[in-house]
């Protein structure tokens, strides 16, 4: 785990549960934390369908990644704001999370992501579809799009968690911009998901199951991929 500030205040990321914290803050943490940016990066495709041209691409990556980045800064000394079934999973295989939170973890996202859903269905209906990911590319081109950019991503959050010698101060923002950068290259062909809950809220909230088993298989592993390049090639 990471420290924050000098040995203990100079934290700027921390991706395992605080001891000292009870189990249902940390869920608390998860859900609410999960709720936010989903309902941010959900949102803005929305206002787009609502209001045509609204937001570009940009904006719809930037709403994303500010509402990563915002997360892992407010709520990541708390649970360490996975907000991603992904990385709870891949962090857990290779021993830099501990499997028994793992299930309560990825309860928590899914539900965070299904109430998120649900309030933008509420607040935009009949615009609400805008904020599923479908593919508009080849199956198999879609899945190796989420896996590479899920790569990307658990590659970036592992080497700021989990290498001492990574330069952590802005730790939030270099993994917001890094689902920034993603969503700009993804958002057109896949939707940029690199979250399996990120699609399945809205899934649900819209009842388009469209090629989802493409949105939990491939950031499950390019998740699990990229921990494990980056664990390979830390410096000791």
């Amino acid at each position: 785990m990471m420290c924050y500030g000098s040995e203990r205040h100079n934290k700027c990321l921390k991706l395992l549960p605080d001891p000292g914290v009870s189990v249902l803050k940390l869920i608390a943490s998860e859900f609410i934390g999960t709720f936010i940016m989903i309902f941010g990066a959900a949102a803005t495709p929305i206002v787009d369908a609502k209001y045509p041209n609204a937001e570009t691409l940009i904006g719809k990556a930037a709403s994303a990644g500010t509402a990563v980045a915002v997360v892992i800064l407010s709520t990541g000394h708390i649970s360490g704001a996975h907000l991603n079934p992904a990385m709870t999973i891949a962090l857990s295989l290779f021993r830099h999370f501990p499997f028994v939170y793992v299930p309560l973890y990825i309860a928590a996202q899914v539900l965070g992501s299904i109430c998120a859903s649900f309030a933008l269905k509420f607040i935009f209906h009949p615009f609400h579809n805008g904020g599923i990911t479908v593919p508009t590319i080849s199956t198999t081109r879609a899945f190796f799009l989420e896996f590479l950019i899920t790569f990307n991503l658990l590659f970036v959050i592992t080497s700021l968690a989990f290498d001492l010698k990574a330069n952590r101060k802005l730790a939030g923002i270099a993994i917001g911009g890094t689902v920034f950068l993603n969503i700009l290259i993804a958002g057109p062909s896949s939707g940029g998901s690199m979250n399996p809950v990120r699609t399945l809220g809205p899934a649900i909230a819209n009842g388009n199951y469209e090629r989802i088993w493409i949105y939990f298989v491939a950031p499950v592993t390019g998740a699990i991929a990229g921990t494990g390049a980056y664990d390979f090639i830390k410096l000791q």
